[in-house]
């Protein structure tokens, strides 16, 4: 038998129905931390810092003394160890400790490393086009990698890159 509303019992679950549409909207009830996306079952790994502030500490956990503070959301980092929550980080300067994984994303980004300004090429090839240019310590977000080339993405501006210009990926390592 159908149940038939009163008015003011409608609009309560009316309500409750728009509250809940907006926390799913939201991702309230089925969300996860960005850095379950993947499961990476062998180290080192690349990672990018997601938050606007993160604290890199000298051990596993909030208690341990910050050693660096960074303020550079898509930061690569190399992760080179696991513990719990806690991911232990090499930075392009080498510096090395421990990061929340709730702070780090699994968005592949680059830093242009070397000295002055790097071309960016309309192709993977040092003979294209050049398309844009760049200067060193510029992050970008990479794709498309092979054969020793990356497409890097500034905030909308694209073009190829070598990956020996390039900290945050690996030699000869292969990215859709």
């Amino acid at each position: 038998m159908a149940r038939v509303f009163q008015s003011g019992e409608k609009i309560l679950f009316c309500a409750v129905a728009q509250f809940f549409i907006f926390c799913l909207s939201l991702g309230f009830f089925i969300s996860a931390p960005a850095s379950a996306a993947v499961i990476h079952t062998s180290l080192p790994y690349w990672a990018s810092i997601s938050a606007s502030e993160a604290f890199m500490r000298s051990g596993p956990g909030a208690n341990y003394p910050a050693i660096w503070h960074y303020e550079r959301p898509d930061l690569p980092v190399k992760v080179v160890a696991r513990h719990e929550n806690w991911r232990k980080v090499e930075d392009i300067d080498g510096a090395s400790g421990w990061i929340a994984s709730a702070l780090l994303s699994d968005r592949r980004t680059a830093i242009l490393n070397g000295s002055g300004i790097q071309n960016l090429y309309a192709d993977p090839s040092a003979t294209a086009a050049i398309v844009w240019r760049a200067e060193s310590g510029v992050i970008g977000r990479i794709s498309k990698c092979r054969q020793n080339w990356c497409l890097f993405n500034i905030h909308g501006q694209t073009g190829y890159v070598n990956t020996r210009s390039l900290w945050g990926v690996g030699p000869n390592e292969e990215i859709k």
